[in-house]
């Protein structure tokens, strides 16, 4: 599958970026400025069913391994920075099970390998209530979505899915149906487990449940070289919440 995604600078290392589940690559173009300064190109992907990618009937992490590594190809990266958010950190963490060899350094942010109950299914019925036929504006929508989501932020990060196609109808970035269906999968403990040896760094927000002390264990079996850095003040969003500290840390690691 090709891959929609956003190239930010022209030379230096690359840095491969994988967004979450209800994401995109647009959510990361302040981040990917911020590392691009520092002297990388960033590449910010949309992955399947998300954003300006193609839509597939399959969402499943050995398949948007495969996606990546269709993409390191087609673009000619050669042991490229890897970082992943929430579905995104499953991937890349997929990806370097599958596709050993192939990259420098992983990043993963707030996320482990363990399996993860479905959580996000209320977001997505408040998704669905919206009529997209009848919607006028994003006030409307957004007045909907508060039913089903309390914080502001939260559904301002959802509705940035809401666009106007070409007939000037609302439409989503997201193909909801098989994000519905796939929710599910998308909380799966991570297939085929293979010891990863690469230099790698998980990031995790100290306000968010999805790392937690126990999961440590499991993680250092997997990848018995990573490291794991805390953002205070900081839930799941880590990168968008406190965007200063996670580059800062980020950057600390990928330049060692």
């Amino acid at each position: 599958m090709k891959l929609f995604f956003r190239q930010t600078g022209e030379t230096g290392p690359a840095i491969v970026i994988l967004h979450g589940v209800f994401g995109s690559s647009d959510n990361w173009l302040t981040i990917s400025k911020a590392i691009t300064a520092k002297g990388y190109r960033v590449f910010a992907l949309d992955q399947r069913n998300h954003g300006q990618s193609p839509r597939a009937d399959e969402h499943d992490y050995q398949n948007m391994a495969s996606d990546l590594h269709e993409f390191l190809i087609d673009q000619g990266l050669e042991k490229p920075i890897l970082v992943g958010h929430s579905m995104g950190g499953k991937a890349v963490m997929q990806y370097a099970m599958s596709y050993p060899g192939t990259f420098a350094k992983l990043v993963v942010v707030d996320i482990a390998p363990k399996f993860y109950p479905v959580h996000h299914a209320e977001l997505v019925r408040g998704l669905k209530a919206i009529d997209l036929t009848s919607l006028t504006n994003r006030n409307e929508a957004d007045a909907i979505l508060s039913r089903y989501e309390p914080i502001l932020a939260v559904r301002q990060f959802l509705l940035k899915n809401l666009y106007r196609n070409e007939q000037g109808q609302f439409a989503w970035r997201l193909n909801l149906p098989i994000i519905e269906r796939e929710l599910h999968g998308i909380g799966e403990e991570l297939t085929n487990p293979r010891i990863v040896t690469d230099p790698t760094l998980f990031i995790r927000g100290s306000e968010s449940p999805y790392i937690l002390d126990e999961d440590i264990p499991t993680i250092k079996r997997i990848f018995p070289n990573a490291q794991i850095e805390v953002i205070q003040g900081a839930g799941h969003w880590v990168q968008a919440e406190k965007p200063v500290e996670f580059v800062e840390v980020l950057m600390k690691f990928v330049n060692t």
